[in-house]
């Protein structure tokens, strides 16, 4: 076996600039497939970690007759005193933090310009609200107590050429069902890096939405932020009562779910085209070399070489081509996933309705898809070289010397 691998790399070395490129088509097809692995990854987790943060928490507890889609502020759909309920959930140790919240539809009109958006009423005191504060880009957090303050996103802000002090008309839905409007002063303008959720989100603080919708002493949902998130299940479990339903995370992000399996499903295809494509030029490679060598091959068969030698002769040819390949896919992939991974990869406002996609897609580099993508590159690499391999094996002896 060592004289077959000694030979194997000799061989190798005829032709330097051919098996160079032959282990750089491996190594680039490998880094493609760590980029695309690291890529749906990175917009996965991203896309979850902002729909949980800034959307959903880890549990919410609403209402049992509370439909989202129909964003009710009837007061059988409310949670009544929100800040009892605020104050059992905060006594559990997995519970980080626990804040109401009130959600109505409005329109945001500023001269002859209008938008329709989502008005949420929040306590501007709660640690809930940590990524509008750190993402702050004008102007100050709203304060409990303001009756005339609104902070905006600043997409939003953008499209109707609003800054910090400005005025607003705002219109929204009652919770007897009819509308009323306000004047409101812009105190801030924030930013999440979520265009699709910073353009079509206003916040007012708790009591002034209360007061401005009619809802009173009542919250749409209670907005729970955990300290583990696989810790959802077991909590929404112990806090279950007749009169409320407690969602976890999973449940009202079944749509990321199931676009992370759809994904993976879909990458598999991708994965075995650029594998196809690779083995190829590999394949190619060695089916020259048997060509160029076939005289060659004659002889070792005539002195005594048995087939299976001549094909595991070419087979390791295959593998150290792979082997370098690989490793140098290896260390270029996890090179351009570092970058990227450290400045993002703009992709702008896609507006894609039931998931909080941001505005970049910072890939996530895992070992377990190093690994794997490793192992199913070598494999494909070694299957497509059996074509050359036994194409030489098979050859007779006495045709080989002949050939020209």
């Amino acid at each position: 076996m060592t004289q077959l691998l000694k030979m194997a790399f000799r061989n190798l070395g005829r032709n330097r600039r051919r098996s160079l490129l032959s282990a750089l088509a491996v190594a680039m097809g490998l880094a493609l497939l760590v980029l695309m692995a690291s890529f749906v990854a990175g917009e996965i987790q991203g896309t979850l970690t902002n729909t949980i943060r800034l959307e959903s928490g880890h549990l919410q507890v609403r209402a049992a007759s509370y439909d989202e889609n129909k964003v009710s502020l009837d007061w059988k759909d409310l949670v009544a005193d929100p800040a009892s309920i605020v104050a059992q959930l905060q006594s559990l140790p997995e519970v980080q933090v626990a804040s109401p919240r009130l959600i109505a539809s409005g329109i945001v009109t500023m001269g002859d310009q209008s938008r329709g958006v989502q008005v949420i009423g929040i306590d501007p005191a709660s640690a809930a609200n940590l990524p509008f504060q750190q993402g702050l880009v004008a102007g100050q957090f709203l304060q409990p107590d303001d009756r005339e303050g609104v902070l905006i996103g600043k997409p939003l802000a953008d499209k109707l050429k609003l800054s910090v002090g400005d005025q607003i008309n705002l219109l929204v839905n009652l919770s007897d069902g009819g509308v009323d409007q306000q004047l409101f002063t812009i105190r801030g303008i924030y930013t999440t890096n979520t265009s699709s959720y910073d353009e079509n989100t206003v916040f007012l603080p708790l009591a002034k939405a209360q007061a401005f919708t009619g809802a009173q002493d009542h919250a749409s949902t209670i907005f729970v932020m955990l300290q583990n998130r696989d810790q959802a299940p077991a909590v929404a479990a112990a806090v279950q009562s007749p009169g409320f339903q407690v969602l976890t995370w999973e449940k009202m992000n079944e749509l990321v779910v199931q676009l992370e399996d759809f994904a993976n499903a879909y990458m598999v295809i991708l994965y075995l085209i650029v594998l196809g494509i690779t083995a190829t030029v590999v394949t190619n490679t060695l089916v020259m070399a048997v060509y160029e060598r076939t005289r060659e091959v004659g002889v070792l068969a005539a002195i005594g070489m048995k087939g299976r030698s001549i094909m595991t002769e070419f087979l390791f040819e295959a593998a150290l081509l792979a082997t370098g390949g690989v490793i140098g896919g290896l260390i270029l992939g996890s090179l351009v996933v570092a970058y990227f991974a450290h400045y993002g990869f703009y992709i702008g406002n896609y507006g894609i309705s039931g998931m909080l996609l941001g505005d970049a897609i910072y890939p996530v580099l895992t070992l377990q898809n190093l690994v794997v993508l490793a192992v199913i590159t070598y494999v494909i690499t070694l299957v497509g070289s059996l074509y050359p391999a036994i194409m030489a094996a098979r050859m007779e002896p006495v045709e080989a010397l002949h050939a020209q």
